[in-house]
């Protein structure tokens, strides 16, 4: 009696953060469309993350791990490593390369380990298979992929799978019942609003976004729509107030995919560098990106259409977390950013 060869079963660790993540989205779809439906494709994620993956049509497993370091889960992690090693993967790509991910790809027993010789924290060192160094000024969804594309995927065409359905009614039922409307005759109007990032040098300043949301108004007759997450609601309720009339507040009170649909309806966002950028780009969205310490041709909103506004000063980008003086964010001036934004989208 004969069975059924079984199916190759390939691992993509790509853990954090959000915008990495959704970076990664197309090379989940080349993997998917050069390997086809005959293999299984399982993806390890922290939980910050995962909201943008779990129940994907392209992906067999997402396996969640907490991102909280491995002393104080380490029962948990044990578990997720035993889990992955008894799957048996005939590929594990990193898609991190950071000390962290470099663990999991070890723990995972794969018999093929793919990574760039150049990924950083030494994570290298735990692979068996490595592709030659690749170019730190290369936006990040072209690094991931050439390593798709090693991989056996097809790379022809930049697509991300974002399934929004579900989250496009959910959202425009949410705008209806606070009073936004999408616009008559095909016409938007809103645009969505992101003030947080995870490092205080990436801000501008509130004020800032208020006379943008104020004046948004006043010329264009567009609302605010504001977003951020749970801990960024009461903060981010002085903007709106702020702005004043027709402004909405949605930190806390929309998911990752959620964001996706609100930006993909929006007339533009407008944007520090964060995860939520990456998410609306993906989305189809226009948008108005910020930029200050970090470099826009290695992670700015992938795709064309977009405007990114910053200052050519020296020392940006110096890629700091903290900084006394961030004048690349304090210098970018909110008319400016008005003219960028009707310039180029209204």
């Amino acid at each position: 009696k004969s069975f059924p060869p079984e199916k190759m079963k390939i691992l993509i660790i790509k853990l954090s953060s959000i915008g990495d993540v959704v970076h990664t989205l197309p090379s989940l779809y080349a993997l998917r469309r050069g390997l086809g439906d005959g293999v299984e494709i399982d993806w390890l994620v922290e939980e910050a993350a995962s909201a943008i993956l779990k129940g994907h049509p392209l992906i067999d497993n997402v396996i969640v791990v907490k991102n909280r370091g491995w002393t104080r889960e380490k029962a948990e992690n044990m578990k997720t490593a035993r889990r992955l090693a008894a799957r048996r993967y005939d590929m594990v790509l990193d898609f991190q390369g950071l000390l962290k991910s470099g663990i999991w790809v070890l723990l995972s027993k794969g018999r093929r380990r793919i990574g760039f010789s150049n990924s950083r924290e030494l994570s290298h060192i735990f692979l068996n298979e490595k592709l030659p160094a690749y170019d730190p000024d290369m936006h990040a969804v072209e690094r991931y992929l050439a390593l798709a594309r090693h991989a056996g995927g097809v790379t022809d065409g930049v697509v991300f799978p974002l399934e929004l359905d579900t989250e496009l009614k959910t959202v425009k039922r949410l705008l209806e019942d606070n009073g936004v409307s999408e616009g008559g005759g095909g016409g938007k109007s809103f645009f969505v609003m992101v003030p947080r990032a995870r490092w205080s040098t990436k801000l501008w300043d509130d004020e800032k976004f208020m006379e943008f949301g104020k004046k948004a108004r006043e010329r264009w007759g567009l609302k605010a729509v504001i977003v951020g997450g749970p801990g960024d609601k009461a903060p981010l309720e002085r903007i709106k107030k702020g702005i004043g009339e027709g402004a909405l507040n949605l930190a806390g009170a929309i998911n990752l995919k959620e964001l996706a649909a609100l930006s993909s309806l929006a007339r533009f966002v407008l944007t520090v560098d964060s995860g939520p950028m990456h998410v609306a780009a993906a989305a189809g969205a226009r948008v108005v990106a910020l930029f200050g310490p970090t470099a826009p041709w290695r992670t700015g909103p992938y795709g064309k259409g977009h405007v990114v506004v910053r200052k050519d000063i020296e020392c940006s980008p110096c890629f700091l977390k903290n900084c006394p003086d961030p004048k690349c964010m304090r210098e970018i001036g909110v008319e400016e950013v008005l003219d960028a934004t009707e310039e180029t989208f209204l």
